[in-house]
């Protein structure tokens, strides 16, 4: 698939797209080549598909972004250019802070509707120019190709309303801007139910496995016609009162979650799907080292690539592609290919990460200054290694402290390995007899930097690496089919089970009866698992939208905010101080752009931004 891509996405952008860049929609495919030399074998359809796959890719390929709208990551902007789709236009320009970011992903709003555009062009082609005259033996693959280009629609507009609420839905190709330019704003329930049929008819015509890399299968639709339904009975269950018109129904969110359950059990049950490495830890090397890491961390790299645990990932070419993904750039440092450092842990995830011994959380990190005294060897010390010994394993494979090693790569060659030590940026130490030089950032001011998604081999460059990014794994399927099952009938033996299975990948016990006494504390270790193990992959600030959670995290509005800390105790960031309802509000649902109403008087605006 990634050498398909490599070669028609170029032809795709040059044949079907158009010079209308600035407006809605960005593609266009329109031109009189078309109609001559195009849409006449099942190959042309198969072309097409995989240049849908080319333009939706950079809309989902970089969601740990989103992530910095959370607790627990800092994003200090974004090493995305502007346009240039390739390499993530849709992100550019987005505010990725904890508050404050709902008015600014005018690009997003509009990327996302150039994949609605890509999708249905593949669609409406494929239904009226091929399907009509195949043969019994082509009907099938062409079948799956519809279905195929229906899923990542559906996957756009679940952005979509995510983001937005109500949006205009757009079911054909477009020819003509001023058509965009009369549709108003339809009901969210409206574009949930297209979405809900677009995943179920591509359920039904997608292939058990797909044989091709990155290409979705009937698992995947499943999965997302499940998370939709999720979060539907989470707007319905919680509310969602800047939406206006929307009616919080609480029927409507039972049925929603036991639909969503449905889904997610068949996931787990009917295809075979297993975590990565059957969900074993792995080895843990002991403190300061980094020659073995848990299974957890290679989870992440391209060693994971095809993994039935990857439900759906997007493929990246890697080196001399021009297809690269860009992970270790965002979240790695200058020692690692002059990587920039866009995405860094915050102080705050270190006391998420529960011990090994008892299962519960260890006691709170204590900041401190090394220069004091005995700071380094002060028990429970944030700046003291050993404060760090017996943790969930996937705190060795996410984050590093102090004194931690990765292997440093410059010039595509390894330069052996490197200490991370905060504000010791690129300087020679000496570590139990062996010289080193300490790992080179400018990007982290927490104290911790992160290991996921950083490559510990060399010979690729910042940006070309190739890593399928997932969008849907198998482990939020577990968590997500708890979190559903929960909400109607409590904890459930089932459910527990698939919690604890994600726990032991960790190596943690099982959860202690007290954590699965109630309805409540069972959602409460529900939240902690998707904490650690989506860290860094784009969920948590959806998490904490459907949730209604934002004043839970950040204490209620008119307070004096929450700061975010480093390791030494500096006070680094507050968010939320003295911030109106209004403010909150405008984190909920994000501001329909105004460029677009300028250009539709149609397009009404969400209430907080009125």
């Amino acid at each position: 698939m990634k050498t398909t891509i490599a070669k028609i996405y170029f032809i795709c952008m040059a044949v079907f797209t158009s010079s209308c860049v600035k407006d809605l929609l960005k593609q266009q495919p329109t031109t009189e080549l078309e109609s001559i030399y195009f849409w006449k074998t099942d190959a042309d359809a198969t072309y097409a598909m995989m240049g849908a796959y080319a333009d939706v890719r950079p809309l989902f390929d970089r969601d740990y972004y989103f992530d910095g709208q959370g607790e627990y990551i800092r994003t200090r902007g974004t090493s995305t250019t502007s346009g240039n789709l390739q390499r993530g236009d849709a992100y550019n320009g987005g505010d990725y802070n904890p508050s404050g970011y709902g008015d600014n992903f005018d690009k997003m709003y509009e990327n996302l509707y150039g994949g609605v555009n890509r999708t249905n062009y593949v669609i409406e082609n494929v239904t009226k120019k091929l399907l009509p005259f195949a043969s019994a033996t082509s009907i099938p693959e062409l079948e799956r190709i519809i279905g195929e280009a229906r899923f990542l629609r559906g996957m756009v507009y679940f952005r979509l309303i995510s983001m937005w609420g109500d949006v205009p839905y757009i079911g054909h190709i477009i020819y003509d801007n001023a058509e965009v330019m009369t549709l108003a704003r339809m009901p969210i329930a409206q574009v949930k139910d297209s979405i809900l049929a677009d995943f179920t008819y591509a359920f039904e015509k997608l292939p058990v496995k797909s044989a091709e890399p990155g290409r979705a299968s009937k698992a995947a639709a499943l999965a997302f016609r499940g998370k939709l339904q999720l979060y539907w009975a989470c707007w319905n269950q919680f509310g969602w009162p800047e939406l206006d018109k929307f009616v919080p129904d609480g029927g409507a969110a039972v049925t929603a979650y036991k639909a969503a359950a449905e889904d997610f059990g068949k996931v787990i049950n009917d295809y075979g799907l297993v975590l990565f490495r059957n969900g074993e830890p792995g080895e843990c090397d002991v403190l300061g080292k980094a020659q073995k890491l848990p299974n957890y961390y290679y989870l992440f790299t391209p060693v994971a690539n095809n993994d039935p645990e990857m439900i759906m990932a997007f493929t990246h070419g890697g080196t001399g592609s021009s297809q690269g993904e860009e992970l270790m750039r965002d979240v790695a440092g200058r020692s690692h290919e002059g990587s920039q450092c866009w995405v860094t842990p915050r102080y705050e995830i270190a006391d998420r990460y529960q011990s090994i011994i008892t299962g519960d959380f260890a006691p709170k990190l204590i900041p401190m200054d090394p220069a004091k005294d005995g700071a380094r060897t002060t028990l429970n010390s944030a700046v003291n290694p050993q404060s760090y010994a017996n943790r969930d394993y996937r705190m060795k494979s996410s984050i590093m402290w102090d004194y931690e090693m990765s292997v440093g790569m410059i010039s595509l060659k390894s330069t052996g390995f490197l200490p991370f030590i905060y504000k010791t940026w690129n300087q020679p130490v000496t570590i139990n007899g062996v010289n080193y030089v300490t790992y080179n950032t400018d990007g982290c001011n927490s104290g911790y930097v992160l290991r996921k998604f950083l490559r510990n081999y060399a010979g690729q460059g910042r940006s070309d690496g190739n890593y399928n990014y997932p969008v849907m794994r198998l482990a939020d399927v577990y968590l997500m089919y708890a979190e559903a099952t929960n909400a109607v009938n409590g904890p459930q033996a089932d459910a527990i089970s698939l919690v604890n299975m994600i726990r032991h990948r960790g190596n943690l016990p099982p959860l202690n009866a007290s954590k699965t006494a109630s309805k409540e504390v069972f959602f409460n270790a529900i939240e902690q698992e998707r904490i650690v193990e989506l860290f860094g992959e784009g969920q948590r600030s959806f998490d904490l939208r459907r949730w209604r959670a934002l004043e839970r995290v950040w204490n209620p509005p008119y307070g004096n905010g929450i700061w975010r800390i480093d390791t030494y105790g500096a006070q680094m960031s507050r968010y939320f101080q003295n911030s109106s309802e209004r403010e909150y509000q405008q984190c909920y649902i994000f501001r329909i752009p105004p460029e677009e109403r300028n250009r539709n008087p149609k397009l009404t605006q969400n209430t907080p931004w009125l």
